[in-house]
């Protein structure tokens, strides 16, 4: 049996998984706040306090893994392998970067758990990006082998924000201001979209109709906007949804650039299955083609969303069976 994990800075998901002729089969998989625990080892205890004999394990963690240990970014938590390895009383236990065990997951995601914003042609032996927004953004990246993939971890959200425009700079002042250094996280992530909706309210001078404004101020701000902003409209919601659509298209097209990533380009986190219908209007596409003389190679680059919330959980599962190379599936493609 293969216990994975996804460790992040709001909530940890673990699950179960044993390797069946057919792949990777999970079952159990609880979900617990990760501020409400002081660690990942009691997370783990209490989970496996039923009686399950685990062989191996992986965890995916949000933050970068350096000799197998892990500070998280958003999150007042170390974790290491070591540790891993007495809690589980295992051999072999693996800490990844978080992307990095989302990118594992690439090869094996079944149709339904994708949605195509993109056709493009996939190269079947290149590399594969994956740009996640959530609480933070990350991005990871599996290079093609003769042997299968190989997935690398990467700590790409934290880039400098590159403002394309002059609202852009406006904005790049606004958070400036406000963090200090601008990275790309500031600007794509749940926190990064309330702060785009401030910027257009607070600075641009954009309308909000009063409920709505008074919904945006209260405890959810980013669900407000993100269900407002779908809506579609004048105001500030849907001016927020179309430019955060385009800044993510504009980084998904970096990211592809940097990792010549013909395989494809996968957007994982919880907020692109959130906000689909926008990312299909077209504000998506036109900035990750918008790249000058790149534009007729990004066009042959598929980008899919990832609709499958345990996408890093079957990662962290396929890399731990996988002992790091993952194999390609039979008759997979791209």
């Amino acid at each position: 049996m293969i216990l994975a994990g996804d460790v992040g800075g709001t909530k940890t998901n673990l699950a179960l998984y044993r390797r069946e002729d057919r792949g990777l089969l999970r079952s159990r998989m609880p979900t617990d706040r990760s501020v409400e625990h002081t660690g990942l080892d009691p997370i783990l205890r209490e989970f496996l306090s039923g009686g399950d004999t685990v062989e191996r394990a992986c965890m995916g963690v949000a933050g970068p893994v350096e000799n197998g240990r892990c500070r998280l970014t958003n999150l007042d938590w170390e974790v290491d392998e070591a540790s891993l390895r007495r809690t589980l009383g295992v051999r072999e236990a693996y800490l990844l970067n978080d992307l990095q065990a989302t990118a594992s997951s690439l090869p094996f995601l079944q149709e339904s758990d994708r949605a195509m914003l993109q056709e493009g042609k996939a190269d079947p032996r290149g590399n594969l990006a994956v740009l996640a927004a959530g609480t933070g953004l990350g991005e990871g990246f599996l290079v093609g082998a003769a042997a299968g993939y190989i997935p690398l971890a990467s700590e790409g959200g934290h880039v400098d924000f590159a403002p394309r425009d002059e609202r852009e700079m406006r904005l790049h002042a606004f958070l400036r201001a406000k963090h200090g250094r601008v990275s790309v996280e500031r600007v794509l992530s749940g926190p990064g979209l309330y702060d785009v909706y401030r910027f257009l309210r607070e600075e641009e001078g954009m309308a909000e109709e009063p409920g709505i404004a008074a919904e945006v101020a209260g405890r959810e701000p980013q669900r407000a906007i993100v269900r407002h902003g779908l809506a579609g409209g004048p105001g500030a919601c849907a001016e927020t949804l179309r430019s955060f659509c385009s800044l993510y298209g504009a980084e998904a097209g970096n990211l592809a650039l940097q990792y010549l990533a013909t395989g494809g380009v996968f957007l994982g986190g919880g907020i692109a299955p959130a906000i689909l219908p926008a990312l299909r209007r077209g504000e998506f596409v036109s900035a990750f083609l918008d790249k000058g003389r790149m534009r007729s190679l990004l066009s042959r680059v598929p980008v899919v969303v990832i609709l499958d919330p345990a996408a890093p959980l079957l990662g962290a599962a396929a890399y731990a069976a996988a002992g790091g190379v993952l194999a390609r599936p039979p008759g997979s493609r791209s």
